[in-house]
């Protein structure tokens, strides 16, 4: 399609948005087009083909109201198959929107276009969508906002007063590679690729410069005495992201559109899928003051990256950087904040146990009869190349690096959607197996420091097989996970993100879990409601959650890395009693695969 043509499509589309929040009764149905098309950018003195949705990056806000129903079409002009996944929505009894690419449905074919509807009720906060084959969510990817019914009522508010204005902080990556072939190189065992600069609301801000010429930053002009709710989202493939602005203080209410108890912090930090809602009171002397966006690492001998800073802009209204004639005071240089050292990831592991649930009784109450248990191993291996049964390992070129969940490796299907083989046949029928395991099958000091490379002790531990297992749940069921991070060739953190549901996050903890020492620490009063956790580095979480939505649920870690290594499966679960508590058939605007011609990236 040509320049003049895209743009033309474009603004329409973004009328059509415009006009297309239809009332009906108190709720509403929000329609929204997005077209999917590259588009050259130029940052740090190159010019770089990106993947966008409405000439957009990052893409479109969809702004919605619980009880809401949301209608988007998707228009694919790439030269490959894409899903639009809309991360942390429930899709209660809507499976099939859930966009997750050759788990709910295949991707949309090139030149081709797909319609995605989901109702929200019960839903209020800050979610996202992004896309979900190969690594294009790097730049496909937006803010999801879903606003309670009374408006502003806010239940966190301290004042009568509402929050100013919301503030979308978008934080992500700048990548030169291009996507797809990044994605092919992962899927290959390797992770030696990096992307060039964090972002901040797709700015790569002022200390990324070409040729001493600085990027352009992102920009929050405030006025003294109001109170901003910002909405901070990881969009990144990478990299877990510490968030401070300088002399100011955040009070943390939100997380995974699910409410939290209020805590004062002077810094944020949220790993990739995650989002986390703040309240920011410009209190501080009017000034210029920098936001900074920094990724975390595990040090040494953990395989290093460079450092990922972006840097932003808190400008106070009236305020006028220089002097001139009339007088006015010069504005000192923006003030910065005060960073965790890069390798210190305690920041993170404290943050996340700060968070507790604003309890509600309708949807706040854990259950306590468990019915099923896995514990979850959550770490590397690797595969002999040119399927042989004997290789050198620990990183050897002999091997493919893969991730692993109990010491399996997702093999991701690519012409058939697991959803549609399960709802036409009940089951696999040589697609998928249904016996993933409730537990790794050697037990080992997950999270010794001596199976990173150089080694030796990972040798034994590391060779692994690709299969598609899965784990059938009847309805209504009490599951609960505990997710076990290992040091197995590298000692990473691993954000868990299970797709349909919010889970209770029970406790999370250092080292081993221990049954027998861990379990008096789970918290059944207020525990935070969330879809991704953050599973500490050599360290574990417990999650619980009843499985009232029935489908195929896809649970994987949200490092792109991982998920493109296999750190994942799926969930089924069975349909309820009632036609209520029943997966419905496909709707009509669901093509099932091979429809317009199956696409693989």
């Amino acid at each position: 399609m040509g320049k003049v043509s895209m743009a033309a499509l474009i603004l329409c589309v973004s009328l059509l948005a415009l006009s297309t929040a239809v009332s009906i009764g108190e709720a509403a149905v929000v329609e929204h087009t997005f077209v999917v098309h590259e588009m050259n950018v130029t940052h740090l003195c190159n010019t770089t083909k990106i993947y966008v949705v409405n000439g957009q990056f990052p893409g479109p806000q969809i702004d919605v109201t619980d009880g809401d129903t949301v209608v988007v079409h998707v228009v694919n002009r790439l030269d490959h198959g894409l899903t639009i996944h809309w991360h942390g929505v429930r899709q209660l009894r809507s499976c099939w929107s859930d966009g997750a690419g050759f788990v709910t449905e295949c991707p949309i074919p090139p030149g081709a276009d797909h319609t995605y509807r989901f109702n929200l009720t019960g839903q209020v906060g800050t979610l996202w969508w992004h896309a979900h084959v190969t690594c294009l969510r790097a730049t496909i990817n937006g803010a999801f906002v879903i606003r309670p019914k009374d408006g502003t009522n806010y239940p966190f508010r301290r004042t009568t007063t509402p929050p100013a204005k919301d503030v979308p902080i978008v934080i992500g990556e700048w990548w030169q590679l291009d996507l797809v072939e990044l994605d092919r190189r992962m899927a290959d065992g390797n992770f030696d690729d990096n992307p060039l600069s964090a972002t901040i609301n797709g700015k790569l801000g002022d200390l990324s410069n070409c040729s001493g010429v600085p990027e352009e930053s992102f920009v929050l002009d405030v006025e003294r005495g109001e109170t901003y709710l910002l909405r901070i989202i990881n969009t990144a493939l990478f990299s877990e992201y510490y968030f401070k602005v300088a002399g100011h203080t955040f009070t943390v209410v939100g997380a995974d559109g699910n409410y939290l108890t209020p805590f004062e912090t002077d810094m944020v930090t949220v790993a990739p899928g995650e989002t986390i809602d703040v309240l920011m009171t410009a209190d501080a002397p009017p000034a210029h003051y920098h936001m900074v966006a920094l990724a975390n690492q595990p040090p040494e001998p953990d395989p290093q990256i460079p450092v990922f800073v972006s840097r932003g802009l808190v400008r106070y209204a009236g305020v006028v950087r220089g002097g001139d004639n009339n007088g006015r005071v010069p504005v000192p240089p923006a003030a910065v904040p005060v960073m965790p050292d890069q390798h210190n990831t305690m920041p993170s592991y404290y943050f996340h146990g700060n968070l507790t649930g604003l309890a509600y009784p309708e949807r706040h109450r854990v259950p306590m009869n468990v019915d099923e248990r896995l514990f979850v191993t959550l770490g590397l291996g690797s595969l002999c190349r040119g399927g042989k049964k004997v290789c050198k390992r620990r990183r050897s070129e002999e091997t493919i690096v893969v991730a692993t969940m109990n010491n399996v490796s997702f093999h991701h299907p690519n012409t058939t959607s697991l959803l549609e083989v399960y709802y036409d046949s009940g089951n696999g029928t040589g697609v998928y197996t249904e016996d993933f395991p409730e537990k790794p099958p050697h037990p080992y000091n997950y999270t010794n420091r001596e199976l990173i490379p150089p080694g030796p002790l990972e040798e034994v531990l590391e060779p692994t097989f690709k299969a598609t297992k899965l784990r059938r749940f009847k309805y209504n069921t009490t599951v609960e996970i505990v997710f076990q991070s290992t040091a197995l060739l590298q000692s990473d953190s691993n954000p868990m993100h299970l797709h349909g549901y919010d889970f209770f996050v029970l406790a999370q903890g250092l080292g081993n879990f221990d049954p027998k020492r861990d379990v008096a620490k789970f918290n059944y009063h207020n525990p935070q409601l969330r879809n991704t956790v953050q599973v500490p580095r050599t360290g574990w979480a417990a999650i619980r959650f009843v499985t009232d939505n029935p489908g195929m649920w896809y649970l994987h870690c949200h490092f792109e890395f991982h998920i493109v290594m296999g750190m994942a499966t799926a969930f089924i679960v069975e349909n309820g009693p009632t036609p209520e508590t029943s997966l419905p058939p496909p709707p009509p605007e669901y093509k099932r695969c091979g429809a317009n011609g199956l696409s693989q990236p």
